[in-house]
């Protein structure tokens, strides 16, 4: 059967602040010289899926120069590849994606055009490798209408994703999506969809124009189950994150740096493949000492790195030192500079002898108190740190920040904003 997969990657990111400020989430950088897209776009390859349309719509420019034709993942194909799909190409009737189910109703002519039997909806945000064909496999042997991917997750984090009620047959009974409540259970829905082709046009379809079915979670799963159709829960357990928050993002790429990590990188099983820049090999100065970390092409260490991960072309001047922390590209780290547990994000100035988290990690962010509470400090795109500035915890540092946009002082207390 012909398998066309759809990945949703126009999601705006909220959670993750400035990172995704300028950006789609699916376009944030992660482990050094990746994109989170990256993971779903090579699981595809790797399972043998070589038609592919990404559905963009937030501020897609960086994601779309990232994927463009799709060679790095062998998708820049006559029949078949990677397609962009945004909602602003004037299409007859087409408007901007209302929810997951609309964006993938209004490309359906995609699924069609390329003669799809069935359709593998996926999520461009999450970390993961996955054999999408034994999933398929498993649909099909079953008899669905629908496959859900789940897995179990902690009970506290029940209320970020849909839960799900299964029988002794893997037969879904009950959604709950993203329920206040945690006595649903904790078996949560991965946003990884198998469809038969024919019910998709179906469900939706339906209700329009009036009442359309926008979401999956909210609309269209419920729908299904009321209507009696069959929808089967394929267990997955191996390795997965949703990265969607500041505090997940920051461990999950920690994670990488453990001497086992749960996500193995340096495999040729199963590779994750990326546009790479090319770029100089790292170059370690006289002074440069690094412990347990990632450090990518371009970089220039002349301090001390440690338990941090690093983008190309990274610069860590004399005496400087980044602990704990994720640097993305090209950025300036000036002499005798400290970074603890910070997420900086691309072409940041680190002033001379500036420091970077330090305080109390207790003190949440006034502005972002859901956001930031695990002691991250952020930093923007294009910022600008003072020399010697001294910057707290649970602190934001919009991007495009210059040294005016600081106190006099350079201080910059718990839970502030800049």
């Amino acid at each position: 059967m012909n398998t066309v997969a759809m990945i949703l990657a126009g999601g705006e990111g909220t959670r993750l602040t400035v990172l995704s400020e300028e950006r789609a989430k699916p376009a944030v950088p992660f482990a050094g010289k990746f994109r989170i897209i990256d993971f779903t776009l090579s699981n595809c390859v790797n399972s043998n899926i070589f038609t592919v349309g990404v559905l963009t719509q937030y501020r897609p420019h960086s994601l779309n120069d990232h994927i463009g034709i799709g060679k790095p993942w062998d998708l820049d194909r006559y029949r078949g590849g990677v397609r962009l799909l945004q909602p602003f190409q004037g299409r007859k009737g087409q408007q901007w994606y209302a929810g997951t189910a609309d964006a993938i109703y209004q490309n359906l002519n995609f699924l069609s055009e390329n003669k799809a039997d069935l359709a593998l909806i996926l999520s461009g945000d999450h970390i993961y490798k996955m054999d999408y064909q034994r999933m398929i496999e498993y649909h099909v042997q079953q008899g669905a209408d629908l496959t859900i991917a789940v897995m179990p997750v902690p009970l506290e984090e029940t209320d970020r994703f849909g839960i799900m009620e299964v029988d002794e047959q893997q037969r879904i009974t009950a959604f709950f999506e993203k329920p206040k409540a945690r006595d649903k259970g904790n078996l949560a829905s991965m946003g990884i969809y198998v469809f038969d082709m024919a019910m998709l046009q179906k469900r939706l379809g339906e209700g329009r124009p009036s009442n359309p079915r926008n979401d999956f979670g909210k609309d269209v799963i419920p729908a299904m189950l009321t209507a009696g159709d069959k929808i089967c829960a394929y267990r997955f357990e191996d390795y997965w994150v949703d990265v969607g928050t500041i505090d997940s993002y920051w461990a999950t790429s920690l994670e990488l740096l453990h001497p086992k990590p749960a996500l193995d990188l340096y495999t040729d099983k199963w590779p994750m493949h990326t546009r790479s820049e090319e770029r100089p090999p790292a170059k370690l100065g006289p002074q440069a000492r690094v412990v347990g970390s990632m450090v990518s092409n371009g970089c220039v260490i002349r301090g001390l790195v440690v338990n941090s991960v690093l983008s190309p072309g990274v610069y860590v001047g004399p005496g400087a030192q980044v602990k704990d922390s994720v640097v993305m590209n090209d950025t300036w780290i000036g002499a005798g500079a400290m970074l603890d547990k910070v997420v900086v994000d691309k072409q940041v100035v680190v002033g001379m002898g500036a420091v970077l988290g330090t305080g109390d990690e207790s003190v949440k962010n006034e502005q972002m108190p859901d956001r930031l509470f695990a002691g991250i400090t952020v930093v923007g795109k294009n910022a600008t740190i003072p020399d010697r500035a001294k910057i707290g915890r649970n602190v934001l540092i919009n991007s495009d920040r210059d040294a005016d946009d600081f106190p006099e002082d350079g201080v910059v207390a718990d839970g502030k904003t800049i």
